[in-house]
């Protein structure tokens, strides 16, 4: 009989404060203790984050660490909570994936979230759904400011090509003047003439190439990219 894959502690804080609010290092490190124990699981290491936010997870070695070990050993990631984890519901999901991918699980203390049980997956799968409906909404509300910032002739970013920026006697609530796109003649005739080989049967490559052999400049006066024929063309069909 094999013995369970072994356990990896992660603990964090990010101030000094926290350690008087029941979630300090010590707290997290003994009911994390207190788990494996219950759980017949052997505790390789604890990794310990002391004053550093959880607002990005390339930025923590001890987790990083701890990540690397319970990959590599396909072990059990033991954290106090998710919020000792990573802020946001997605940055947690993608810790879970990358500790799935390598076999690995994660047991949250006090979610009672266990990836090493039926139970514990499906609960997680719950949150994953949720944090991609979170991603879904905020792109759609993000693509319908742009749609209607577009349609009011707005900039939103920088000027694409084809057109230029004109600024206008608007302003946007913190002060910055508002530009709006206009077409440009000459870039026009450009995409015109893209799409007219386009509809040839050209490729993206060789468009490119038609286009520098004419001598004709790219908005910054480098070589024709078939990559950037291609994201012009693109937007000029779906409108984006």
């Amino acid at each position: 009989m094999t013995d369970p894959p072994k356990a990896i502690g992660y603990v964090r804080v990010s101030t000094a404060g926290q350690a008087a609010d029941g979630v300090s290092l010590q707290a997290q490190e003994s009911a994390i203790r207190n788990w494996c124990e219950q759980a017949g699981r052997t505790l390789e290491r604890v990794c310990v984050e002391n004053g550093v936010s959880g607002s990005r997870a390339d930025n923590r070695p001890a987790l990083q660490q701890a990540l690397a070990q319970v990959c590599d050993t396909k072990g059990v990631l033991v954290v106090y909570s998710l919020a000792r984890l990573a802020r946001s519901t997605y940055d947690t999901i993608e810790i879970a994936e990358q500790l799935k991918a390598a076999g690995a699980d994660l047991v949250s203390l006090s979610e009672d979230i266990n990836t090493t049980t039926a139970a514990g997956k499906m609960v997680f799968r719950l949150l994953a759904v949720l944090a991609e409906f979170e991603r879904d909404l905020i792109s759609e509300r993000t693509k319908a400011s742009l749609a209607w910032k577009r349609a009011h002739g707005e900039m939103t970013g920088s000027v694409r090509y084809g057109f230029r920026g004109v600024p206008s006697d608007k302003t946007t609530k913190r002060g910055t003047r508002i530009v709006h796109e206009v077409p440009d003649e000459g870039e026009q005739k450009v995409i015109h003439q893209m799409a007219k080989m386009r509809k040839a049967g050209i490729g993206y490559h060789r468009i490119a190439k038609a286009l520098d052999a004419n001598e004709i400049p790219t908005r910054h006066g480098g070589k024709w990219r078939a990559a950037t024929v291609r994201k012009i063309l693109l937007r000029e069909k779906g409108g984006a």
